[in-house]
Formats: structure tokens, sequence, C-alpha cells
């Protein structure tokens, strides 16, 4: 029975309903919808009053308050568009164990050692003792004297810190971890976590403090806690890595600052986490003789250009279904790559087992991989190594066309930068760079044909 004049919202988006309902229908999260008692009446009117400070022209407006600092840590400040705006609100999320906390104690030590006039840098920990993340800084040499750690998991004891400290710089690892004194509920629900992420974001704003938040995610790798939370922030970056690979990625998910699709690179080392500044070398295997069923394509993460190798294995099958495994690339672009070959290129692959990779633990589901899957595949079948100078950027429609991409020319420069010497790219490309005979490549089977002649 609905309660008469009681409200209904989501915890997670804020949605209100007429009544209590098990998933809400703005965000379709599950079991988030509260009473939330009964219906305050409308406001008719809203009486004006004293503002903070004079409304100036845009013209006449300080922007060196707003000017990025950088951190010293080359990668980060690249996503973060130069670096740490005073007063802005970073949220730093990413799975456990990919390195998060490794990676802003190396921001702390290097924000101590470049010696900033704003103060040194506060490292805040609830999810460990003071002694463990020592232990760690011993480790990676992010020992520093301007670097100040404690050790608490209460909004008012950290606020209490900053206010002894006076840092330029303040990490809170986590923001699951707090609790707010002034609020009911376990510390990361959804009302703790939303009233410590608004206590802090009202910390840096008054007192123009940067400040880092490490947040959790879920088991589908969104960020845990209310959608709110990246509402309230200015920065949301994700932190993405393989449990079996070193290589560390560093997206930028929002940005209040500059641009939200650039991506810093890492490498995860005993000696901690150090940027990689020329990440492609990690995804290419040179071999010195080439291998049947590889082919090379520039992959764009953001706006970096990236090489990568996709590997395939085309082998007889002995079971009544054919097997398909994939790894580091969308499985039902394979599939359909798989059946534009055997539909518009004659290759018979209904009966092999067809395997598909990519080196390194690179990631690619963009299509432009198209046609270097086009490529590894064939040469697979054919046991017929492609040149290992051949680059392949295309993406690969059902009637076997090859279509555009976006960035050709970004990405062959970059091929050409490493010394590939061929690439195949779609029609209508555009201008590319000198240095690589670039041949533009209309259906499938110009494709294979002209990955043929290169290789001869």
């Amino acid at each position: 029975m609905v309660k008469k004049g009681a409200t209904y919202r989501c915890a997670e988006c804020g949605n209100e309903v007429a009544k209590w309902v098990g998933r809400c229908p703005e965000c379709q999260a599950w079991g988030s919808i509260e009473e939330r008692g009964d219906a305050r009446p409308v406001i008719a009117r809203v009486v004006a009053g004293a503002p903070s400070a004079p409304a100036r022209p845009i013209g006449e407006v300080d922007v060196e308050t707003a000017r990025a600092r950088g951190t010293g840590v080359s990668e980060l400040d690249r996503v973060l568009g130069g670096g740490l705006v005073p007063g802005a609100v970073v949220l730093l999320a990413g799975e456990p164990g990919v390195g998060k906390s490794t990676l802003l104690l190396e921001v702390a030590f290097q924000w101590a050692a470049l010696g900033r006039d704003s103060g040194p840098s506060l490292y805040v920990t609830g999810e460990e003792s003071a002694g463990q993340v020592r232990l760690r800084a011993e480790r990676t040499g992010n020992l520093h004297g301007s670097m100040y750690l404690a050790a608490e998991s209460d909004l008012s004891a950290v606020l209490g810190h900053v206010d002894a400290v006076k840092p330029g710089m303040l990490i809170v690892d986590s923001v699951q971890t707090m609790s707010s004194p002034q609020v009911d509920g376990a510390p990361g629900g959804v009302t703790q976590v939303r009233a410590v992420t608004a206590g802090l974001v009202a910390l840096a704003k008054e007192r123009g403090l940067p400040v880092v938040l490490v947040g959790h995610v879920t088991k589908d790798g969104s960020v845990a806690g209310p959608r709110v939370l990246e509402h309230l922030v200015d920065v949301v970056l994700q932190f993405e890595g393989d449990r079996h690979s070193t290589l560390r990625l560093l997206r930028g998910v929002k940005n209040r600052f500059g641009a939200a699709d650039e991506i810093g690179c890492f490498e995860l080392v005993e000696e901690g986490i150090v940027g990689v500044p020329d990440p492609s070398g990690l995804f290419l295997n040179r071999d010195a003789d080439p291998v049947p069923g590889t082919a090379v394509t520039v992959a764009v993460e953001g706006k970096r250009p990236l090489l990568g190798e996709v590997q395939a294995l085309v082998a007889q099958s002995y079971m009544p279904q054919p097997r398909r495994a994939v790894s580091g690339l969308d499985s039902a672009r394979v599939g359909m790559v798989l059946a534009v070959l055997e539909k518009r290129a004659g290759l018979k692959l209904g009966d092999k087992d067809v395997y598909a990779a990519t080196v390194g633990g690179m990631k690619i589901t963009e299509p432009a991989v198209d046609l270097a899957l086009v490529l590894a595949i064939a040469s697979s079948a054919e046991n017929v190594a492609l040149s290992p100078r051949l680059v392949a950027v295309g993406e690969v429609g059902l009637a076997g066309e090859i279509r555009r991409v976006g960035g050709v020319g970004r990405r062959i420069s970059e091929a050409a930068r490493l010394g590939f010497t061929h690439a195949l790219v779609p029609p209508d490309s555009g201008r590319l760079p000198d240095g690589i005979r670039a041949l533009e490549v209309s259906n499938v089977g110009l494709a294979l044909s002209a990955a043929q002649h290169a290789r001869s």
C-alpha cells in the first residue's frame, strides 16, 4: 500500500518515483529505491540573498589561480591536462591490486621533491596502517621529508590533519573507508560516501587544495558508490591493467580542466611504477623471422596511436563444433570477420579451429583492427608469413568492403616512425605522411593480394 504524501527516491541517481519499485527506471539499479517520508511543499518564491562575490566581466577574472601545476609524474600530467589545478578534486578508480596506491605514493613523493611553495603532500590512508605504507614507500624509494602520512578513517580527523600540516596536496586512500560522524550509515555506504565526498569537495574549493581520492570499482568495472560521486568531483580517472601483465593504462573518463580522452601508460616493476612515454614497443614481437598468422595494426587510445600485434592460429578441427577463442579482441567482430572471409574471399574456415589474440596484454576493440585481423587469419590459414614491415588499418564491412576509420594520418605517422615501410589503408584516407608506402584497398580481396605483393 502506497503511503499518502510519501515520496521514493533512488539512492544512486536521485530519481524520484511515485511508489516503491525494485529497480530504478532511470539508472536501472536494483534495490536502490528508498522512502523519503512526506513530500515537502514546493516553495513558490525564493528570496534573493547576498552574493559571495560580485559578478565581473569574464575578461577581468583572474586565471592564475586555475593554472595546472605539474605533479612530477609526466604520464599522469598528460591525462590531467598539465597537472593538478588548485581546488580540483580527482577521483582515481581501479580494481584491487592494479597499483592505485603505488601510483599515488609516487605522486606524493614527486610533489614533495619539487618543493612546492603551496605546502607538502599529505597521504591519508584508511585501508592500511601507517607502517605498511611506510614499508612500501621504502621499497619503492619514495621517502621524502616533505611527505606526511596519516592513518585515519574519520573525516573530522582528516580535516584536523589538514589544519596541522597545511599541505599543498591531499591524497585520501580510499573514499569508501572514510566516514563522517554527522551522518548515519556504515563506511562505504551510499550516505557516507556522498557525505564524505561532499565534505572533501568543500574543503578543496574553500582552501584551493587539490585533493585526490581513491575509489573502489564494482565487478563490472564501474566506480562503486552512488552515481552522484562522479558528478561531485572534477576529474574521474580509471586505472586499468591485466593482473598477468605489467602494463597499466590510466584513462581519463571526465575532466573539467582538459581533454577527457587522454591516456597515460605505466609499467609496474619491482621498484614501483614508472611512466612509459613510448609504449608501442610493448605490444610488438619483433622476431628475426616472420611467423605466419601475425599482423600489425595501429590503435588509437585517446589521442595516442599505439602499434599492436594481432595473432591468429587456424588449425584443423576434430570436434563436431569448431572452436573459436579470442583474447584481447572483440569476439563478436572476430566472428564477423571469419564470416566475411568465408563468404567474400572464399577462405574455407567452417571446419577449422580459430584462435585470435593480441600481444602484451593490449586490448583492441575498435573496428580499425579488422583489416589486420583479416590478414592474420588468412596468413595462418595459408601458412604464409606477412611482411614484417607491413601495417594494416581499416574497418571491414559485411559486404567485404574496407571502410574508413578516424585518424589514419596519425596512425601511419606512428608506424613510419617505428620503421614500417608499407601500409594498407581504406580508400579516401586523405593525405598520408611521407616515408611509408601507403596502398588504398577497397575490399578484402584486394587487401589479401596487396599483402602478398608487399611480402615479395
